[in-house]
């Protein structure tokens, strides 16, 4: 009986080709592909990384530590870190994680106004009048921008 039932199987399928038989080797030879491209640049990285790592570098380790590089002892895979001024910890070369570079410090100028208008004025600085305003100016100014603040209150 399932001599019959394989032999049934058989005739309805056929030869033929199949583009789903395919498709699948294609696909796993192209995830594995990536995940040794990946390995590959990981390990470039991480050998880059390590010709950074030299005395007098700040470092992360990988639990989390920051602290600089003291001295390297390549035959024991051991590295002394600075963690604080006088505090030092001993670690394994390889929990030695990521180099820190340091954040360059920018300073920002920020200016304070004399007064209120230059915070409120609709005019954007290139629409500004390069002489200043005479008293005379800024009083009707005001007056506009007031009677203009009624009307919209009132509709």
């Amino acid at each position: 009986m399932l001599a019959n039932v394989v032999a049934q199987t058989t005739e309805q399928t056929g030869g033929g080709f199949d583009i789903f038989s395919l498709l699948l080797p294609l696909a796993l030879a192209f995830l594995i592909f990536t995940m040794f491209r990946k390995q590959r640049k990981m390990k470039k990285q991480v050998a880059e990384q390590r010709t950074q790592m030299v005395p007098g570098t700040e470092v992360m380790t990988n639990f989390g530590l920051f602290g600089t590089i003291v001295s390297l002892d390549e035959d024991n895979n051991k590295a002394l870190i600075e963690l604080s001024p006088g505090v030092t910890a001993t670690v394994h070369s390889q929990t030695l994680s990521k180099v820190v570079a340091p954040e360059p410090v920018v300073e920002e100028e920020h200016s304070v106004p004399d007064d209120a208008s230059s915070l409120t004025d609709p005019l954007s600085d290139a629409d500004r009048p390069l002489r200043e305003e005479t008293p005379e100016e800024s009083a009707e100014r005001l007056n506009r921008e007031n009677a203009r603040d009624r009307n919209d209150k009132e509709q």
